[in-house]
């Protein structure tokens, strides 16, 4: 049998979802090019836009899958995040583009440096706890999904082209959110260390 079809079926769609986000840099990088060339083509920002909620839509599909079906799976748990944060980091670094000001409205340099910084904080901070500790525990936060409904919301209304005026509040906004979720999960990891801490001082 194909290993292929040794997966799990919410498995099998995460890694269309992976494979599905070559096609929409691909896509968005011909339309920056164009936009650049000072001849849009809007065909290509229509379709980078689909492709984008296409992705980012089916997380939710796999999800619901995995759990009806009892397939939650170590790879799963690996590959699912994973193609979240691919396909938001892709999206959120190709539409920061100060260099093309016919891209409107258009993601702040501060803003992706928020968001890549964390994440990079984030991965960092689990390796030092797991090695300091032995293990790592990720509480999801109200607050963290927040800031990844801000994200999303602003990528899908970059690549659509809605007004300049209410996009500035939302990216502030999620600026704002993001730095919050950030610092709850610095208490959190600060917090497994004094645990490992004190409960080594017991023993």
């Amino acid at each position: 049998m194909s290993p292929w079809f040794k997966l799990t079926l919410a498995s099998r769609i995460t890694i269309c979802r992976m494979m599905g986000i070559p096609v929409f840099i691909l896509l968005l990088t011909y339309y920056l090019q164009s936009l650049k060339a000072g001849q849009p083509n809007e065909v290509l920002r229509v379709w980078a836009l689909t492709v984008f909620l296409g992705v980012a839509l089916t997380d939710a599909l796999d999800g619901y899958i995995a759990r009806a079906r009892n397939q939650i799976t170590r790879l799963g748990r690996i590959l699912d995040p994973l193609a979240d944060k691919m396909l938001l980091l892709s999206a959120v670094i190709m539409l920061t583009r100060p260099s093309i000001p016919a891209l409107e409205p258009q993601l702040p340099i501060w803003y992706t440096l928020i968001i890549i910084s964390r994440d990079a904080f984030l991965i960092a901070g689990a390796f030092v706890i797991d090695h300091l500790v032995g293990h790592v525990e990720i509480h999801p936060r109200l607050t963290g999904k927040l800031s990844t409904v801000f994200q999303m919301t602003c990528i899908v209304w970059v690549l659509a082209a809605w007004p300049v005026a209410p996009f500035k509040w939302i990216v502030w906004s999620g600026g704002a959110i993001t730095v919050f979720a950030w610092i709850l999960y610095f208490i959190d990891g600060f917090r497994q260390l004094e645990h490992s801490e004190a409960s080594q001082l017991e023993t």
